[in-house]
């Protein structure tokens, strides 16, 4: 199959697919840090959306997708979305920032493609936020959208805690290897304010410890239990 795999610059997903010998690129506007140039497109996902279209990996190589792609899997950005996110809510709707958002993450459900995955983490796309304060885009694209499934890291085989949505068309469900959830890692702390016990995913509280930059990159990677299983499961 003919893959793309957006807003991704670790290709975690786009290797496990080219393992099981499918032409898979991964888009993004960061370079990729996967080590694989010659399967990366960097530029805006938005012109080779839906195939038909020509364009340059970053080896240089010029590439032709003659028809729309076979499957598209995306990670739209979730920094406006999230409701992790709900104390800056505000000041997202005002500038404009949220409704780009939801019209980006849009942009991927409504391809022109026959199997389709969005993932996002736990936002506004499933409740009545958008209702609420985007009545246009509420009817426009009739929201709320619920997941199709949300999933975890370990079902999949990675000891970790993260609820992960997928909207999916065209593709089954994610089958779990994993179906009891084993003791997880977490890093504990007393609130020094109000002395209560606190706890964060271990892999969470390890990315805080890095620049700004690269703690954002390193918080939305796609665990490789996650990629594996969509590449053995949709490939």
């Amino acid at each position: 199959m003919r893959i793309l795999v957006a807003c991704e610059e670790s290709q975690a997903v786009t290797i496990a697919f080219r393992e099981k010998n499918h032409e898979a690129y991964s888009c993004d506007i960061e370079l990729c840090s996967g080590g694989h140039p010659e399967w990366h497109i960097q530029q805006d996902v938005v012109p080779v959306l839906n195939g038909y279209c020509t364009f340059k990996t970053c080896d240089g190589i010029i590439h032709n997708i003659d028809t729309k792609w076979d499957m598209i899997i995306a990670f739209p950005p979730c920094t406006h979305l999230a409701v992790s996110g709900a104390a800056h809510f505000k000041k997202k709707r005002e500038d404009g920032r949220q409704r780009e958002a939801i019209e980006f993450f849009m942009k991927f459900l409504n391809a022109n493609c026959d199997k389709i995955a969005v993932e996002n983490p736990i936002g506004i796309i499933s409740g009545d936020y958008i209702a609420k304060h985007f009545p246009d885009l509420q009817v426009k694209y009739n929201f709320p959208i619920k997941p199709t499934q949300i999933i975890q890291p370990w079902m999949f085989g990675d000891n970790f805690n993260k609820s992960t949505c997928l909207w999916l068309k065209g593709l089954k469900p994610l089958e779990p290897q994993v179906t009891e959830q084993p003791k997880l890692e977490w890093f504990e702390w007393v609130d020094s304010k109000t002395g209560k016990k606190k706890r964060q995913p271990k892999w969470f509280v390890d990315a805080w410890k890095l620049p700004p930059k690269e703690r954002a990159r390193v918080r939305s990677k796609t665990f490789p239990g996650i990629a594996r299983a969509m590449a053995e499961q949709w490939g």
